[in-house]
């Protein structure tokens, strides 16, 4: 198996369910034209993103990790009538490029951007008492992915799911020798969510567009 094939079968998924769409198609477009890093999740994952929210019946989600807001406008989208999205991010630049594409989206009514680092902006959140979240996807610095974690559990109820992406790293999770400082951030976190008591949950492993990575999903006891 190759890049190359896994790219085909992605295209071939969102070719069947991921129809071209618009204003995702353009905050894809924007989002390269200002420089941003091409880390955004891919059409599929943001299509699976979309169903969490949804089967779960979320009304009130949080994001950690706004980069062009993609994967926020995957996530907004799924709130019904009255639903919020809160989505934490820490590069202005990246957040006035999602600001823009959200309004292209016709789902800034939904999202409020907050600019800074997310373990300032947590604490916040609990103060102003903007949770319980029923949803929390966790997107950003790997080493900040256990505090990240620790803060969800704080800010959830029982049923929430809490969802974090690039835990496997190229496979690179099951190396204890890395030094890496995104793998060890993903080890962290992938050792702390197994050891809660307080969450069923298990990594996916995934290949596509975006290579080979993973998923962890969590539902709060």
């Amino acid at each position: 198996m190759s890049q190359e094939k896994w790219s085909a079968v992605d295209d071939y998924i969102n070719r069947l369910f991921v129809p071209a769409d618009p204003a995702l198609d353009e905050t894809l477009k924007s989002s390269d034209a200002a420089g941003l890093p091409q880390i955004a999740v891919a059409p599929n994952q943001g299509k699976l993103l979309h169903i969490l929210v949804r089967s779960i019946g979320a009304r009130n989600v949080l994001e950690i990790g706004t980069l062009g807001g993609y994967s926020t406008i995957w996530l907004a989208r799924a709130l019904p009538t009255g639903g919020k999205l809160i989505t934490l991010e820490f590069e202005p630049k990246h957040a006035e490029i999602a600001r823009a594409n959200l309004r292209c989206a016709c789902v800034e009514d939904k999202v409020d951007i907050r600019v800074g680092r997310a373990i300032d902006s947590l604490p916040q959140l609990e103060d102003e008492k903007r949770g319980p979240f029923d949803l929390v996807f966790i997107d950003a610095n790997k080493d900040g992915y256990p505090d990240y974690f620790r803060w969800a559990l704080k800010l959830t109820h029982p049923g929430s799911m809490i969802i974090a992406d690039n835990v496997v790293r190229k496979g690179e999770v099951a190396n204890p020798d890395s030094k890496d400082a995104m793998v060890l951030g993903a080890r962290a976190y992938n050792a702390l969510l197994a050891a809660e008591s307080r969450v069923t949950a298990t990594v996916i492993q995934t290949v596509g567009s975006k290579g080979y990575d993973g998923l962890a999903i969590a539902v709060v006891k």
